[in-house]
């Protein structure tokens, strides 16, 4: 078939969670069918990453993007003016809904894949076979969450965003001829968003994140580590939320039983209110590093601190993948089939998130237990040869519902 994949970055390198997810089902894509690559670019560096993806797909094009805060403040005000959601609407490019008329224009696709909310609008028209939603996650829940964990101000603007977000979500989706979710949980929030507004959501595949166990060898770790690692992009509310919890009232309870711990805030572009937190002697913040192996070799756990979220974590299936222990919240590993105890340690207060640290850092064989059983869990239901097949099959579905024959490969 020829797909025609739309994509709110270049899904290379696969270095963060969203680009994971996007890349590893792009590559299985590109082995079976033609694909071509449209995505949002935002600099230089990514336009020649995107350029990458030739060796995989049939074509790429690429539009440059930006954000900016007085660009995010136009779209607040218009936002508040006229009801629609600022998160969807902020996104608007007219050079890409061009670009996306010429190709459907010039050739026939028999899918149009839109990868993440953001690309739904850009795609919900085209015309062509049968048009896919790719859902990384319920969106409008990671609002919803932030909102309660928010100050009274943010918390009224978050809440309305939530709302509106809801809504739109839920019209868009049902707009589609097919529907991907990555767990139960946001397959459910999404039906209440459609039965709030009285729509029917497409025919749609519950289709795990998937990583590459092959690529995601165990690390060989130190036999006594001592550091508590965060890796996690710095520049995502619910990241940053997470990390100065952890910080400010899980790191005082661990640092006061094991002195000698350390922590590991790993990931790009830390804001200000994290750099601060190197302040403590104990605490490094190295911001986005390109080997993390050093780190790795030395984590006692990895954490995954976050109150807020949709979707699945791929910083958990990677670190099954690498055998490192993880030591998560309950909405940190939601939609990930593992159980508390044995492929991971689960705490939602701050004496339990503590314990559970404190018990690796002293018991590193309790660690080696938890690894060796991640890796396998990893290998088994969370590896992209295992699940990104089962987009066929959705891929069919949405096709007889579009009233579209195949008639070739």
């Amino acid at each position: 078939m020829r797909i025609l994949m739309l994509t709110l970055v270049a899904p290379y390198p696969p270095d963060s969670g969203p680009k994971i997810k996007t890349y590893n089902v792009l590559q299985y894509l590109c082995a079976h069918h033609d694909v071509t690559l449209v995505s949002l670019v935002r600099n230089e560096r990514e336009q020649t990453h995107a350029e990458s993806l030739r060796r995989i797909c049939r074509e790429v094009y690429t539009v440059p993007f930006q954000r900016s805060r007085w660009k995010d403040a136009r779209f607040l005000l218009r936002s508040a003016f006229t009801g629609q959601s600022f998160l969807l609407s902020r996104d608007a490019s007219p050079e890409l809904h061009r670009l996306l008329h010429r190709l459907t224009t010039r050739e026939y696709f028999d899918i149009i894949h839109a990868d993440q909310l953001n690309m739904a609008p850009f795609a919900v028209d085209l015309p062509g076979g049968a048009r896919i939603i790719d859902q990384h996650n319920a969106v409008w829940t990671i609002v919803a969450r932030m909102a309660g964990r928010a100050d009274l101000i943010r918390r009224i603007g978050l809440q309305i965003e939530a709302r509106r977000l809801r809504r739109a979500e839920a019209r868009l989706c049902a707009c589609f001829d097919g529907m991907l979710a990555v767990s139960e949980p946001d397959y459910t929030f999404l039906r209440l968003a459609a039965a709030e507004v009285g729509v029917v959501l497409p025919p749609t595949a519950i289709i795990p994140i998937a990583i590459d166990t092959r690529a995601e060898i165990p690390i060989q770790r130190h036999a006594n580590p001592d550091t508590i690692l965060s890796m996690a992009t710095m520049f995502w509310p619910p990241n940053v939320d997470g990390v100065l919890w952890f910080a400010r009232e899980v790191w005082p309870l661990v640092r006061q039983a094991v002195p000698y711990a350390r922590v590991a805030l790993v990931g790009s572009r830390p804001p200000a209110t994290v750099r601060q937190l190197a302040a403590d002697p104990a605490i490094t913040v190295p911001g986005y590093v390109e080997d993390p192996r050093p780190y790795l070799e030395r984590t006692a756990a990895l954490i995954v601190p976050v109150h807020a979220g949709g979707g699945m974590r791929v910083k958990i299936l990677e670190a099954l993948a690498r055998g490192l222990p993880v030591v998560s919240t309950t909405i940190g590993y939601e939609g990930i089939e593992v159980t508390p105890g044995k492929h991971l340690l689960v705490g939602d207060t701050p004496a339990a998130f503590a314990a559970a640290l404190i018990q690796l850092l002293r018991d590193p064989a309790l660690g080696q237990r938890l690894a060796a059983q991640g890796r396998r869990v990893a290998e088994e239901r969370y590896d992209w040869r295992v699940v990104c097949p089962a987009i066929e099959q959705l891929y069919a579905t949405a096709l007889q519902r579009a009233g579209v024959t195949l008639t070739g490969g």
